[in-house]
């Protein structure tokens, strides 16, 4: 099983979206299950289960696991491809985001557009090695830092460019032969907020102390 695939094709994204199949891929991501476990689980006749699994089947999502023998039936199990799913931008390839209609390097949507062809290329990437039965490099570097005011993040861009900047005007050669040429994508962005779970209720303020009156 795969940490983690790349959706190209719209119908497969399309299979994946149904809530129902998405649950079903969920309980399929921690281990092989015959369509009678999965039935019990998500509450659905196992007729209406062996449906959705086939859909899901058809479209590289699940497959076979094995097979095993339950009295006078044999089961068979079914786990998923991947751990988690990513759809890429090819999925709706006429009105995917294109990073070269404009570029403002302070837009929240351009940045959006660059991480959607992000997605899609590492993708197109992962499915070509995948083919060829070859490895792939790649480098990817996250973190988080705390800026302290505007004017300290708009210093730390503003050293950040130029430092990636001179990096690349110091590596790249545009006469190597057999040179291939990489992209490099550098993002800065808000951290967001992780959201309260369920289960887990909100600190209730307290009213601060009113001093005894003497």
């Amino acid at each position: 099983m795969l940490d983690v695939t790349v959706i190209e094709d719209p119908s497969a994204a399309a299979v994946s979206l149904d809530p129902m199949r998405a649950r079903l891929l969920a309980e399929l991501a921690s281990g092989p299950a015959s369509a009678a476990m999965l039935a019990a689980r998500v509450g659905l006749p196992r007729q209406k289960v062996n449906y959705h699994l086939k859909a899901l089947e058809r479209h590289g999502l699940v497959e076979l696991a094995g097979e095993r023998r339950k009295g006078n039936v044999t089961e068979r199990l079914i786990r998923a491809t991947a751990s988690s799913y990513v759809i890429s931008p090819l999925a709706l390839a006429a009105v995917q985001p294109d990073p070269g209609r404009f570029r403002d390097q302070l837009s929240a949507r351009w940045l959006l557009a660059v991480a959607a062809r992000l997605v899609r290329d590492v993708g197109t990437l992962i499915t070509g090695a995948a083919k060829a039965r070859k490895g792939l490099a790649t480098y990817a570097l996250d973190g988080e830092v705390r800026f302290a005011s505007a004017a300290a993040r708009a210093a730390f861009v503003e050293e950040l460019t130029r430092g990636v900047s001179a990096l690349i005007a110091k590596y790249h050669d545009e006469d190597a032969e057999g040179g291939r040429e990489h992209r490099v994508v550098v993002a800065l962005h808000p951290t967001v907020k992780p959201v309260p779970q369920a289960s887990e209720t909100p600190a209730i303020p307290q009213a601060p102390e009113t001093p005894e009156t003497p």
